[in-house]
């Protein structure tokens, strides 16, 4: 049984079916936002499809490439090819070392075939085949035979296209270095993402992510000790015509330092064109918008001041954000609410975004009081209010009161409870930070698969053999070719050949004709 098993798991039609496989066990990852990448996004989903986010947490759909059972058809894949290659390989290079095979007994039997008498002796047209063909770069070898009646022939044996086998394993063997490449990068490497309000800093530092995630070899100790600074973010969006709001650029001016002490300098971020430094590179995933929001409590104190992350929900950014001021007195205040940077009424006078630029920011916001939960210890994310033991600011009929606020415009909060204002608005990006050593490795394998694709789709193995013997005192010659793959011309070959080594018209006769 278990010599069955291995003999499934390694053969070459498992083998298509597991990286068939892999391919639609990667579509999730596209489709559906993952932790690694954008954790905002995740966020976003889950609080579109409350049902569907824990059956997806479950499985692993937020985190595809590092779940089980894609972890399981990677490895399956990389051993059902080690069990395909190896024998494979053992057979190729003793075919490479055997000598070309004698020529079948009858050549006129085959598709591709030629033969002519000549008055030249058999040795001088041995050594002119041997020598053209050999001038073809195919291994040649002579053969002496002996036919059934008594007679001799001589028979001169070519073959070639030996490397469509090569590009063939070439391929199999690049598909395990790619899969190597990423295990090593995954293993030593890391993937990390900031989001940073234009014109403040970050340090490379495991502190300052907002998410990190590390290899299982992965060492902090190696992290490169650069920091940067996000000095400004613009984006141009189409203003008119079909397609309006359309993203047409984006660019983040850094300003970055390679290591403590160094001269800083100036990189313009865009996206596909990464900064790479100290060997991490980092690229610009997103971008979104963060009011500046200053909160007083019930004395007038400031208790929060400062710009807010809002997470984009749709195209128009629309954005969802939380504020908490834990310092407010006598009770903590909380708020939740939507950004809209250019803010209209829909149906039903609900309110949405028309364009993704800032015309008319508007902030909608539902103001709590109350505990907030951040003294229990337990870690909250920023972007989620806990309402446990919070109330909110009501109107008269028992609803939330919601408040509304455009830039510059400061609320006040019903009972005296304090007030807040829409101080400014400012922009944040998002930074996805990766490092992956090796990475040359997988970019190798692919390469080298190409090419042994391109050997093994182009590279024809064709067998030839010509004939040569002495009958009724005149030489005949006879040419016959075999393609081992199918596709192929082998006539077109054996023309070329006899073209070469026939003599002129008058002095030849076919065999075929004379038969």
């Amino acid at each position: 049984m278990l010599r069955w098993a291995w003999r499934q798991l390694t053969s070459m039609r498992t083998a298509l079916i597991l990286l068939f496989l892999l391919a639609i066990a990667a579509i999730p990852g596209s489709l559906i936002p993952q932790d690694r990448v954008d954790p905002s996004a995740v966020f976003a989903f889950k609080q579109r499809h409350p049902s569907l986010a824990p059956v997806f947490e479950r499985i692993g759909m937020f985190d595809v490439y590092s779940s089980v059972w894609f972890s399981a058809i990677y490895l399956l894949l990389f051993i059902s090819l080690l069990g395909c290659i190896i024998p494979r390989l053992r057979l190729y290079l003793r075919s490479a070392q055997a000598r070309p095979p004698r020529a079948p007994r009858n050549l006129s039997r085959m598709s591709a075939y030629d033969g002519w008498e000549t008055d030249s002796t058999v040795d001088a047209e041995v050594e002119r085949a041997r020598a053209l063909l050999k001038s073809q770069r195919r291994r040649v070898e002579v053969y002496p035979v002996s036919d059934r009646e008594g007679g001799a022939s001589t028979v001169v044996s070519a073959e070639k296209g030996y490397l469509r086998e090569a590009g063939n394993l070439v391929f199999h063997v690049a598909v395990l270095v790619v899969l190597v490449g990423f295990a090593f990068t995954g293993l030593f490497g890391f993937k990390a993402s900031v989001a940073i309000v234009a014109g403040e800093g970050f340090s490379n530092t495991l502190t300052q992510y907002d998410d990190f995630t590390p290899g299982a070899r992965f060492d902090a100790d190696g992290l490169a000790p650069f920091s940067l600074r996000v000095d400004s973010f613009h984006v141009a969006y189409k203003r008119s015509g079909e397609g309006v709001g359309t993203p047409l650029g984006f660019d983040a001016n850094l300003s970055v330092n390679d290591h403590p002490g160094a001269t800083p300098y100036s990189y313009d971020l865009r996206v596909n064109h990464p900064l790479d430094v100290g060997g991490t590179s980092v690229f610009l995933v997103g971008h979104g918008y963060a009011p500046v929001l200053t909160v007083r409590d019930g004395s007038g104190h400031v208790a929060f001041s400062e710009p807010v992350i809002f997470l984009p929900q749709d195209g128009s950014f629309t954005s969802f954000g939380v504020v908490k001021a834990p310092d407010a007195r006598p009770a903590q205040l909380g708020f939740e609410g939507y950004f809209f940077p250019t803010a209209a009424l829909g149906p039903n006078s609900t309110p949405y975004s028309a364009f993704p630029g800032p015309r008319n920011p508007v902030l909608s916001l539902v103001g709590y009081r109350g505990d907030l939960g951040l003294d229990s210890g337990l870690p909250q994310s920023v972007y989620v209010l806990d309402k446990d033991k919070l109330k909110p600011f009501t109107m008269g009929n028992g609803r939330a009161q919601p408040l509304l606020l455009r830039e510059g415009q400061t609320v006040q909060l019903p009972g005296g409870a304090g007030s807040v204002t829409f101080s400014g608005l400012r922009t944040w990006v998002k930074l996805q930070i990766n490092d992956q050593p090796g990475k040359v490795i997988p970019l190798v394998g692919v390469l080298a698969a190409i090419g042994g694709l391109l050997c093994s789709l182009f590279i024809r193995p064709r067998r030839t053999w010509v004939r040569v013997r002495s009958e009724d005192g005149r030489t005949v010659v006879e040419i016959a070719a075999l393609d081992r793959a199918s596709g192929g011309d082998p006539a077109a070959h054996v023309e070329q050949v006899a073209g070469a080594l026939r003599p002129s018209a008058a002095d030849s006769e076919r065999v075929k004709e004379r038969q």
